[in-house]
């Protein structure tokens, strides 16, 4: 097996004893596991959302298993440089946690797909973002959108400010400096972030939602997931946002919504997601989302990053569709995101949207 920049041999072997475990008990197979696909080989390149490192390394691991002549090999470069490699065609596949926008998409020059034939875009990996930090005695706290922007803009400096006080009664708060951590390349996670705040506290956080963070808001840089939950981890009073699935041990905020203040969970997360509207004016395969951050709905929590795997529709001569197709519907199948939850914590997509997103990956040629 060839795992890429694998990060967690842990979450190697629980996915290994979860599709030997799947194997055993059951008779019947998802899509993407039968035994006629023990007969595909050659190797698979994808880039991109170093958010789904650890449900692709789940993933690779249950394929690989499945498919022993296949390599898949998952670069988790970010969201930005995983967009680019598919575009330069240095990829067959790519994750990235924001779609393409309309502009990408009419620019049509996709290296790997064939001209005219645009892309398709399933959301396979729904997860919370987590707002983590390093306060000592400290596990959670409750902030509304407001002081969370007023933070990461630099408005709020310290700790025991009274912004945070006010929603935290009985909680002693340090006369800490605070060290906002953000994400050094351009990052999807990013994107999701800001884009939450510039809906809920646009007269705070006012440069709207945004990939590259604004340098004129200051705070410490750090690369990738990793290094921001590295930064928060070896720091004091630092906060910062990634993939709940990373959050570990650090504390985390529960974000207000209506009159409550919601704790992140992969089932809060996929409330927000089954309440959303699709982006409008999108073509075949294309099932982006436009995420309602501004719900009030109970049990919602409205910090949700959506990470999409992107393929062509139709691609170039040469490439290995076979592999594509196959690898694409197991990550989407009920053991592929059975498999990603208990790696990454993340959310199962819904059947409805399962049985859509086949319809377009048997269409891919």
């Amino acid at each position: 097996m060839n795992i890429t920049r694998a990060g967690s041999f842990a979450a190697i072997i629980a996915a290994s004893a979860l599709v030997l475990s799947a194997c055993a008990s059951s008779d019947t197979t998802e899509p993407g596991t039968d035994d006629d696909m023990s007969s595909l080989s050659g190797t698979l390149i994808g880039a991109g959302a170093s958010s789904q490192q650890s449900a692709q390394e789940a993933w690779v691991v249950g394929f690989q298993t499945a498919n022993p002549d296949v390599t898949v090999e998952y670069d988790p470069i970010g969201s930005g440089g995983g967009r680019e490699t598919f575009i330069g065609g240095g990829s067959q596949f790519a994750g990235t946690d924001r779609a393409f926008n309309d502009e990408e998409i009419a620019a049509d020059n996709f290296a790997s797909c064939v001209p005219g034939t645009g892309i398709i875009e399933i959301p396979a990996y729904i997860s919370p973002i987590a707002i983590i930090f390093n306060l000592e005695g400290i596990d959670s706290l409750n902030m509304d959108a407001a002081t969370i922007a007023g933070i990461f803009a630099g408005e709020i400096t310290n700790w025991n400010d009274p912004a945070i006080a006010a929603t935290n009664e009985g909680v002693e708060l340090p006369d800490l400096t605070i060290t906002a951590v953000h994400r050094a390349d351009d990052s999807g996670t990013t994107a999701n972030f800001t884009d939450y705040l510039a809906v809920n506290a646009p007269d705070v956080w006012t440069v709207g939602a945004i990939e590259t963070w604004p340098t004129e808001y200051g705070g410490e840089a750090a690369p990738q997931t990793s290094g921001v939950v590295d930064a928060v981890t070896n720091g004091t009073g630092t906060i910062g946002y990634a993939d709940a699935s990373r959050a570990g041990d650090l504390g985390t905020v529960a974000v207000a919504v209506g009159g409550d203040f919601v704790p992140f969970s992969p089932e809060a997360a996929a409330a927000i997601v089954d309440a959303s509207p699709r982006v409008e004016g999108r073509g075949p395969g294309d099932l982006a989302i436009n995420l309602d951050r501004a719900s009030e709905e109970v049990g919602v929590y409205p910090i949700v990053l959506v990470s999409y795997i992107v393929a062509c529709n139709e691609y170039q001569e040469g490439a290995p569709v076979d592999l594509v197709k196959a690898y694409l519907s197991y990550m989407i199948s009920e053991e592929g995101q059975a498999l990603a939850a208990d790696a990454a914590g993340s959310a199962p997509i819904s059947d409805a949207l399962r049985a859509e997103a086949q319809g377009f990956i048997d269409a891919v040629q």
